[in-house]
């Protein structure tokens, strides 16, 4: 987070400083730049507070983990950046505003619930979110590119729900990114996903950060994401604990490695696995 300069003063002989007399001006925000901005973001489900008083600003044009253990609030938090939840107390401002329902259509959010019809095959299912976008010319090769872009073929015909949990992650993923947002969202996107396929989204959301976009991604595969983040956001009982660049010197390894790790916390086919059942806050 930057901060203003403070006006500038000059020493007089003897070590007395001497302010220069000034008209005083207004000041512009702490950060122009900021995409996001959260202010003391506080969340309670009855009793409980997910969130205590989240305060964070960043820039465009980044890819920012959210890193914390279960309960952390890193799902509540997304949640609220998306509009899909509100805060009990506290200002957000996405996209220079603060009414969410304006920027909407400017962000992408891929949440634990993949979104899609069952009964629908994947371009049925992208050419109906894209229409709601407000996507009607070259909709068909706009729903092509995305479903190529996550390693998929646009010419499968059967419905969605026929397909496997990585495959159906992989469209989520396309339809979070079907309308070119300027901000996405993502939640646990390699649940489920097989390793390679996880490198290859990895490689996506870099792409799409290196063209300007910035780029939210709760996990708790973080290592797939090392090579691409910029910076994590460190949550510990619905407070911003840390800020740290890049990936933590202690997550830099092998999932396979973790001393904790068992054959039990393995998905299916060596997929990434999941987050908890029902998700979390």
């Amino acid at each position: 987070m930057k901060s203003s300069a403070s006006a500038p003063t000059d020493a007089a002989p003897g070590g007395a400083v001497n302010t220069p007399q000034q008209t005083p001006v207004s000041r512009p925000p702490v950060n122009a730049r900021a995409v996001v901005s959260l202010e003391g973001v506080v969340r309670h489900f009855g009793r409980f507070a997910a969130l205590r008083g989240v305060t964070a600003e960043v820039d465009a044009g980044r890819l920012f983990l959210i890193l914390g253990e279960n309960g952390a609030g890193k799902s509540t938090l997304l949640r609220i950046m998306a509009g899909l939840l509100k805060p009990t107390r506290g200002s957000i401002t996405m996209l220079g505003s603060t009414d969410l329902r304006e920027v909407a259509s400017r962000m992408g959010y891929m949440g634990h619930a993949p979104l899609l019809y069952d009964e629908l095959s994947a371009m049925e299912n992208l050419r109906y979110f894209a229409g709601l976008y407000g996507i009607a010319q070259g909709i068909d090769t706009r729903c092509q590119a995305a479903i190529r872009l996550v390693g998929l073929d646009p010419e499968l015909k059967r419905g969605v729900g026929q397909y496997s949990q990585g495959m159906r992650q992989r469209i989520s993923l396309a339809r979070a990114i079907v309308h070119d947002p300027e901000l996405l969202l993502l939640d646990e996107p390699f649940s489920n996903v097989d390793v390679q396929s996880a490198r290859e989204m990895a490689r996506l959301l870099g792409n799409m950060r290196d063209e300007g976009k910035t780029i939210f991604v709760v996990t708790h595969q973080p290592v797939v994401l090392e090579a691409v983040a910029d910076e994590s956001l460190l949550l510990s009982a619905g407070l911003l604990a840390a800020r740290e660049r890049g990936l933590p010197e202690y997550m830099k390894f092998p999932y396979s490695q973790r001393a904790d790790h068992t054959d039990a916390d393995k998905g299916n086919d060596g997929a990434c696995p999941g987050p908890v059942e029902g998700g979390e806050r």
